[in-house]
């Protein structure tokens, strides 16, 4: 076919058309390629050589790890960053006390990836040599004043002579020392002057701190700040400050901790009231510098002739003012929690089974709180409501309530209603109480008579902790002690005397594990058993007794029933491991029965091994027993520490 000469005209501009396209094509695909190189950048590994304290330090900071896998990083990028490295962990090595480090660093781009290579030899560590701590002030500004002791002070220092010399540790002996001072008579210290002298060659460090005290604080009056509701009593009966005392932190802590604890509040806030402070100082100033304020009379300055003049001030015969403790005002800020509150809740026990639980609670009728709670269990059902009085200056915690509880357990049901009085005193390290109650109990076993009891048994209890945590301890030891006494014929149907005691100690072992040792007492005197509640005798077994077997399975078989006996012996000894904090695994080998008898008390052994989580709330324990008597395994679970 032959084209005319137009067409030849035509097709030739738009051969040329397609073959820019396809030009412009291959650019574009080109071009895409290396947008998506540059965009990943360039892949590259990191070896370090050196000692593992000194490991992760690197590992977290370098930044030829940080820039790992940026997009941004290129081959000459990366180069700068390996050029860049002895510096930056000379400087990071340092602070770990040395300061004459061999460091190299080099990149191998021998294989498919780059690989940056670093070694590290530390050498010896700087030792601190010498400290020089100054103390300005610290003197009492009243005849008969406590000297501030500053030998203790100085032997608390966290930092010795030959300790090595690492920065976080220089820090913190410092925050320390100043926390030290500010927890007591002197919270406006600070520190004036801080050096550390290291001299690299013979790796020596020379500190230096000087601090000054501030003015002595003592406390002033209180102040409420947030009270609508409730009576200013709620709050003054349990302030133990008083007006003159030295300052002290640990004291406005166990205000609020107190007030916390009354069930009034949902926030409380207890400090020093600094403001009132500073605004006295500046309405000094003030005055100081007040042109209008009337000269000293002539009697005043008659009044000492002999007066030494105060430097960059006129010598008018006059002293100044001497010195003496700044009065801080306590201040208290509370939020009240509303005034009636109704709680659900529902749960689950290895022992009593499921729970469901509804609790009303009033903080004010008839000027008293009321807590009253309806609890539904598988094994116990109950019904309580009790009034509390707002405690007394003296620390006394007053209470009345009555209710009633119903529990079937090992084919024992009994049914107990009762009234009780209580008060209770003390700190959350030392406890004490004193409950007189009116007990009706009414008892049910399968094939006996029903039998029914009164008693009127007086109780004093005393718990002793001793623990690094309250909530989740691993040091220390915890004790209670019961004394019972039922010694009056008017309505009670046996006197009887009862003793019990338990206690707990941890001990840490090792730098992971806690050995935990358990042990129970108890026994009751009496004519007879029969009229002596229930609840004043003894069974073991269960989550918090011996493992292994279910709960109060241990005791005086009657019938077909297991029931309290007259005496208690349990003892147990568990060891945790705590492999990944907060999680742990322990074994453990629990012993112990009750009888009526001493001589019954055959100890019946139950071992296994359990897991463990502190939780926020508290240890979550979730064990698996062997109960040696009755050849069978158990579940427990069981959460939170209750002493």
């Amino acid at each position: 076919m032959v084209l005319a000469p137009s067409q030849r005209t035509v097709a030739a501009p738009r051969r040329l058309r397609i073959l820019a396209q396809i030009v412009l094509s291959v650019y574009a695909v080109l071009g895409a390629q290396a947008a998506t190189a540059q965009t990943q950048g360039i892949n590259y590994n990191v070896r370090i050589d050196a000692p593992r304290q000194l490991d992760d330090l690197l590992e977290d900071n370098l930044d030829l790890l940080r820039w790992r896998g940026n997009a941004r990083v290129d081959l000459e990028q990366l180069q700068r960053l390996v050029r860049d490295t002895p510096e930056q962990a000379k400087a990071l090595i340092a602070t770990e006390g040395y300061y004459s480090p061999q460091v190299s660093a080099g990149l191998d781009t021998s294989g498919g990836t780059p690989v940056a290579r670093v070694i590290v030899e530390p050498g010896e560590p700087t030792l601190v040599s010498d400290i020089d701590l100054v103390l300005q002030g610290f003197v009492p500004f009243e005849q008969g004043g406590a000297p501030y002791d500053a030998a203790a002070l100085r032997n608390r220092w966290s930092l010795p002579v030959g300790a090595r010399f690492r920065q976080a540790d220089w820090e913190g002996a410092k925050r320390d020392l100043l926390r030290e001072v500010v927890q007591s008579r002197f919270p406006r210290a600070q520190l004036v002057e801080t050096s550390a002298t290291v001299d690299p060659e013979t790796r020596k460090a020379s500190l230096r701190v000087v601090m000054d005290s501030g003015p002595e604080m003592r406390f002033g009056e209180l102040r409420i700040r947030g009270l609508k509701r409730y009576p200013s009593t709620v709050i003054t009966n349990l302030n133990k400050i008083r007006p003159g005392d030295e300052y002290s932190e640990t004291a406005l802590q166990a205000l609020q901790s107190r007030l916390q604890e009354t069930g009034y509040f949902s926030t409380v806030e207890v400090s020093a009231d600094m403001r009132a402070v500073l605004n006295a100082e500046i309405q000094d100033i003030k005055e100081d510098n007040d042109p209008d304020a009337p000269a000293p009379s002539a009697t005043a300055q008659a009044a000492d002739p002999n007066a030494p003049a105060v430097p960059g001030q006129a010598a008018t015969g006059v002293k100044p003012p001497a010195p003496g403790p700044t009065v801080l005002p306590v201040l208290v800020r509370v939020t009240e929690n509303k005034q009636k509150n109704v709680e659900v809740g529902l749960g689950f026990s290895t022992d009593t089974g499921a729970r469901a639980q509804i609790g009303y609670d009033d903080l004010n009728v008839f000027g008293k709180r009321m807590k009253s709670d309806v609890i539904y269990e598988q094994k116990r059902q109950s019904a309580r409501a009790d009034f509390y009085w707002p405690t007394t200056p003296d620390g006394y915690n007053d209470s009345v309530g009555g209710g009633v509880e119903r529990e079937d357990v090992r084919g024992e049901i009994t049914t107990t209603a009762s009234v009780a009085a209580r008060r209770a005193w003390g700190t959350p390290e030392l406890e004490r109480s004193l409950t007189l109650e009116v007990l009706a109990e009414k008892r049910e076993v399968a094939g006996l008579d029903t039998t029914y009891s009164r008693s009127i048994p007086l109780t004093y209890n005393v718990t002793r902790r001793k623990l690094d945590n309250l909530l989740q301890p691993t040091r220390g030891y915890a004790l209670n002690w019961q004394v019972g006494v039922a010694p009056l014929p008017l309505l009670t149907d046996e006197k009887f005397i009862r003793g019990y005691t338990r206690g707990v100690y941890y001990r840490p072992v090792g730098e992971t594990g806690t050995l935990i040792l358990r042990g129970e007492a108890g026994a009751v005197f009496s004519k007879d058993k029969d009229g002596v509640p229930s609840s004043f005798l003894f069974r073991a077994g269960g989550d918090q007794s011996v493992r292994g077997y279910g709960y109060q399975q241990l005791g005086v078989q009657e019938g077909n029933a297991i029931v309290g006996g007259r005496y208690l012996l349990t003892a147990g000894a568990e060891y945790q491991y705590w492999f990944r904090p907060p999680w742990g695994v322990a074994v453990f080998y629990d012993a112990g029965n009750a009888g009526d008898k001493f001589s019954d008390l055959h100890p019946k052994s139950g071992y296994g091994v359990g897991a463990r989580w502190r939780s926020p709330v508290g240890p979550i324990n979730v064990d698996v027993a062997y109960g040696h008597a009755v050849k069978k395994a158990r579940l427990h679970f069981s959460l939170g520490f209750t002493f």
